[in-house]
């Protein structure tokens, strides 16, 4: 009865025929029902296009020679290019910017932070010695594109070594003896720097013998003391100016990013602001409503600096910005324990205000407004904050300052003499601001680039001292690889010592280059001539080095060849490489391209 049910469903109007006469209606009718099916299916597909399924790119694995092979390919387009600016004769490179106008610097981690490639397995090489350069800068402020030229052709030389059988472990051994002992020798040749104008000198040449530079730092440096703080801003004027304001700098910024008040530099800026000074925690907004109110009758903003500001409080100064347009910022107080409130003490007399302290007996919520201090200027960005020109007496001050000179003497622990040492560098330095004109945009972000460099390779030459320059201190210090090639243990130690030998050479080789001359030819003369004598690629001519003012700080050679080394022998003990494979996209249909 079911089957006869169906068939009778299925044959519609047929269901009177006789049962063998139904079967043959109902297969008829599937067959008419299937192809209707069919059609319309393809009508679909025509309309909507079927949807791929994407596969995973996989890695490509290289070995061997041709894995160090593509890895030199970037180290050397890079060095190519971060190499012109090298030397007093050096060469601009022009960036292209993602948004903005086109960069012009000389400067050679700005260059190499721009260079990518498209090839994964070349941009690793370029990636490596882009490290090389950004930790340089960091450590030394300057030696940049030294440090990149050096790293080149270590790892040049040591690609050539491995291809030729030798034992990359036992090459990479004799590199790192000779670093460490070209190294020594540089110290050892290290004068201090003394004086006006070997500062100046020591500027000059890293601003690639802009004299102008050199002679502004140096006047900076004198008037704030090498204990002071110097900053390099944009300026107004065609001219280079100097600013000079008696303040104090520490290393702690804003609590939260709602306070910035400056989006395009991320910074919190105030002028003539009014100083609260808290020892212990800030725990309730209700405390301070009442020292917030005076500052708002009197349209002055509020700097709260105290050991932390919990969340309710915290809440409550960044609503009333937000939505009352308060002009506040909170900061916590630098250093820990004692030295955190030794600090505000300090701050304290700066600004003229009244420590809120339980030692005192002061409570915050019974804080007056006469008890604030005030400061013309307040610049607070993530990491630090800057008071400058507190309204606290020059005899308090100073007095603070034979205080803290008092307790330096009496001092035992080392610990304590650094950190008492940072005390009064802040107190007693001052800050220089240095405002670099120009006639264009661009003209002064060049020359603001070499004012940095300046500046870093300055604090640097303080720190450790100076060599002579032009590249010939690392040539004078390479003298001592002879010996350390006689000890080697075998003939691939050797090779890594002749390898760092060659490498010395390549700074003079390049400055010479750079400016005309014939590179090769210039390194002969210089290593003939001995003492500090060096190529002056500027006058075109051989001086010595010192008398001169071509000179380099101690920890800008120093830091470039130990980075170099460091990066380029793991390079060329690289055996495997892993790489991302692009990923593979399916081509765009054509669509109605006949249309225009």
């Amino acid at each position: 009865r079911q089957a006869d049910f169906v068939l009778h469903i299925a044959c519609g109007s047929n269901r009177f025929l006789p049962t063998s006469d139904r079967s043959a209606a109902l297969m008829q009718s599937l067959r008419r029902s299937a192809s209707k099916a069919a059609v319309r299916a393809a009508r679909s597909a025509s309309a909507t296009p079927a949807a791929k399924r994407g596969m995973a790119s996989g890695k490509e694995l290289i070995f061997g020679n041709e894995a160090r092979a593509k890895l030199l390919t970037g180290v050397d387009r890079l060095a190519e290019t971060v190499k012109v600016t090298l030397g007093p004769k050096g060469r601009n490179v022009i960036l292209d910017q993602t948004y903005g106008a086109p960069r012009i610097t000389k400067d050679g981690v700005s260059v190499a932070k721009e260079i990518e490639f498209k090839d994964r397995a070349t941009n690793l090489g370029a990636q490596l010695v882009r490290s090389v350069a950004s930790k340089t800068n960091d450590v030394a402020g300057d030696g940049t594109t030294t440090a990149t030229i050096l790293t080149r052709s270590i790892f040049r030389e040591g690609c050539k070594a491995v291809a030729a059988g030798m034992n990359p472990t036992d090459v990479r051994r004799g590199i790192e003896m000779s670093v460490k002992a070209v190294v020594d020798e540089l110290e050892s040749m290290a004068t201090k720097v003394e004086g006006t104008k070997s500062i100046a000198q020591v500027a000059t040449i890293s601003a690639n013998g802009d004299q102008d530079v050199g002679n502004l730092l140096a006047e900076a440096m004198e008037k704030v003391t090498k204990d002071g703080v110097i900053t390099i801003q944009d300026g107004k004027t065609l001219n280079d100016e100097l600013e000079c304001v008696e303040g104090m700098k520490f290393d702690r910024g804003y609590i939260s990013p709602y306070f910035v008040n400056d989006a395009k530099t991320q910074k919190c800026e105030f002028e003539d602001a009014m100083v609260l000074l808290v020892e212990g925690k800030v725990s309730s907004f209700q405390q301070v409503f009442q020292l917030l109110d005076h500052c708002a009758k009197m349209s002055k903003p509020l700097i709260v600096i105290a050991e932390d500001v919990e969340s309710e409080a915290l809440a409550g100064f960044i609503v009333n910005k937000l939505r009352g347009g308060l002009k506040v910022v909170c900061v916590k107080a630098p250093g820990f324990g004692d030295n955190r409130k030794a600090s505000l003490q300090d701050m304290a007399i700066l600004t003229g205000a009244q420590l809120v302290s339980d030692d005192l007996g002061l409570k915050l919520d019974k804080v007056e407004p006469s008890m604030l201090g005030s400061v013309k200027k307040c610049v607070v960005g993530k990491d630090d904050t800057v008071l400058l020109d507190g309204a606290g007496s020059s005899e308090a001050i100073q007095e603070r300052i034979t205080q803290i000179r008092a307790t330096i003497e009496a001092a035992t622990s080392e610990y304590e003499k650094e950190k008492l040492q940072e005390r009064l560098a802040k107190l007693a330095g001052g800050v220089a601001v240095v405002k670099v004109g120009g006639s264009s945009e661009v003209e002064v972000g060049e020359r603001k680039d070499r004012f940095v460099d300046a500046l870093n390779a300055t604090r640097a030459a303080v720190e450790e001292g100076i060599v002579p320059g032009g590249g010939v201190a690392l040539l004078r210090a390479a003298k001592v690889l002879d010996s350390i090639a006689e000890s080697s243990k075998n003939q691939d130690m050797k090779v890594g010592v002749n390898i760092v030998r060659q490498a010395c050479q390549e700074p003079c080789f390049l400055i010479a280059q750079n400016a005309g001359s014939h590179g090769a030819v210039i390194v002969q003369k210089v290593q003939e001539a001995g003492g500090n004598t060096g190529y002056d690629a500027y006058n075109d001519k051989m001086v010595d080095m010192i008398d001169a003012g071509i000179i380099d700080p101690v920890k800008v050679v120093r830091t470039g060849l130990q980075d170099a080394a460091s990066v380029a022998t793991m390079l060329t003990t690289t055996e495997a490489m892993v790489v991302q494979l692009p990923e593979e996209k399916p081509a765009a249909d054509a669509g109605m391209g006949g249309m225009r």
